[in-house]
Parts: structure tokens; C-alpha cells; sequence
């Protein structure tokens, strides 16, 4: 029985994001026919299309999972601490002069090899 509800459940979804999209392409259909008019009437009909399309999809269980997920993902969010100013200045530095380390060491180790390669081993000058 949860099986067929389920089921029941995710073509109702669908459906509902079918009519959702069908919604938003007949605003921009709209935006577009209606060249002669104002401008602020022709971006009226648009944005109220995408705003009946967004709270037909909010009502669906998917846009209530949705909802349910950033609200839930905001939470976490605000629970994060957040380094100082002053932590991530030294920090920045710290990367800045590990990343200036590793290249000179990087290209001290590529010359040393280059000589040894061709100037030892192929004894090219």
C-alpha cells in the first residue's frame, strides 16, 4: 500500500512540475507577444508567471522537501564559526609563503635534474 502511494506521490509531482514549467514558458511566450506594451507590463506578466510557478511547485511534496532542506541547510549555516579577520589574514599568509616554498623547491629540483640529464648522463653543454 506505501508503495502505491509513493508511486502515486511522484506522479503527482511530476505532474505538478509539468504545469509549473508550462506556466513559466507561457509567461515568456507572453513577454515576448506582448512587444507593443510597456515595458513594466510585459516584465509584470513575466515575473507573476514565475512566481505562480514557483508556489504551485511549493505546494508539491518535492517543493515542500525542498523547502524543508534549505531551512534545515540555513540552520547549519548559522552554527558554522567563522574565522577573524585576523585569523584569516595569517592564514592566507601561511598558504602565500608555503605555496612560494614549494615552487622555488620545485624549480631548484627541475634545474638540478635538467643538469644532470643532459649535462651528465647525455653530456650535452
Amino acid at each position: 500500500m506505501s508503495q502505491h502511494t509513493a508511486g502515486h506521490s511522484e506522479e503527482k509531482s511530476s505532474w505538478v512540475s509539468g504545469l509549473a514549467a508550462l506556466i513559466v514558458v507561457a509567461a515568456l511566450v507572453l513577454y515576448y507577444t506582448l512587444a507593443d506594451q510597456s515595458l513594466l507590463i510585459r516584465l509584470a506578466v513575466l515575473l507573476g508567471g514565475i512566481a505562480v510557478a514557483v508556489l504551485i511547485v511549493a505546494m508539491s511534496p518535492d517543493g515542500r522537501r525542498f523547502i524543508a532542506y534549505a531551512k534545515d541547510s540555513w540552520y547549519e549555516v548559522k552554527k558554522v564559526v567563522w574565522p577573524t579577520r585576523k585569523e584569516t589574514t595569517q592564514m592566507t599568509l601561511v598558504v602565500f609563503g608555503f605555496v612560494l616554498i614549494m615552487s622555488l623547491f620545485l624549480w631548484i629540483a627541475d634545474k638540478l635534474i635538467e643538469w644532470l640529464v643532459f649535462s651528465v648522463f647525455l653530456g650535452w653543454k
